[in-house]
């Protein structure tokens, strides 16, 4: 499976199978890791054969079942939008080795003696993995000029450049927080890309930034254009 396949295969999954996930995709997964966290200056680690986080009340509330596995998306304070960048590159290398995830804020008890975060760090949340007692199902799809901002008053959507329409559609199928989707694009001169995150009463939308921006560079391929400051 491609990283584009698997932008379309992935979707949040929160029942899993009581089973293992074998040595070889640990191996891998920990590689990945290890580059993600030189590259974004992060302290992400994965966590497996550990029941505890979502054992209790708030899992249950949240209809998690059978996690044993999770990514401690662990970070500077502050590093909300690496996070959600990275963590996506993470979840979508998983799902090219078979594996179902999902982004957990909330419904989930910190086990602090299973990852180490040190001063001036924090967890901002974890990442449930593992394999899915299902494949999970397909948001709904909003339109895609909503997310264009001024820019779908000034330029028709069909006049899209194909690989943009293509990082559109690849972020329209991000993961975020209750599905809120607060993000916006903006195409300017020279093949350059502005994405902002829009004001939200619930929060995580830095980090869902980081996710969408992933999907969008998978989407258009990064060699086609370049991300300046919105």
């Amino acid at each position: 499976m491609t990283l584009q396949e698997a932008v379309v295969a992935r979707h949040s999954v929160r029942q899993y199978q009581e089973k293992p996930i074998e040595a070889e995709i640990i191996k891998r997964l920990n590689e990945e890791i290890a580059l993600c966290n030189q590259e974004g200056g992060l302290h992400i680690q994965l966590v497996t054969d550990e029941p505890k986080a979502f054992a209790g009340g708030m899992a249950k509330y949240g209809k998690f079942s059978g996690v044993s596995n999770y990514l401690a998306m662990v970070g500077p304070k502050g590093a909300d939008e690496a996070i959600g960048y990275y963590g996506e590159r993470l979840v979508l290398l998983a799902q090219t080795l078979g594996l179902n995830s999902c982004w957990v804020g909330l419904s989930f008890k910190k086990q602090p003696d299973q990852y180490h975060v040190a001063d001036g760090e924090k967890l901002h949340c974890v990442i449930a993995l593992g394999y899915g007692a299902t494949q999970g199902v397909q948001h709904l799809m909003r339109p895609m000029e909503k997310f264009l901002g001024a820019q779908a008053s000034r330029l028709q959507i069909n006049n899209l450049p194909d690989w943009f329409r293509r990082g559109m559609e690849a972020a329209l199928l991000a993961p975020t927080a209750v599905h809120q989707q607060r993000f916006e694009f903006e195409l300017l001169d020279d093949h350059s890309v502005a994405a902002r995150a829009r004001f939200t009463l619930i929060g995580y939308g830095k980090m869902d930034l980081g996710i969408v921006k992933y999907h969008f560079e998978v989407g258009a391929g990064k060699e086609n254009f370049r991300w300046v400051k919105a």
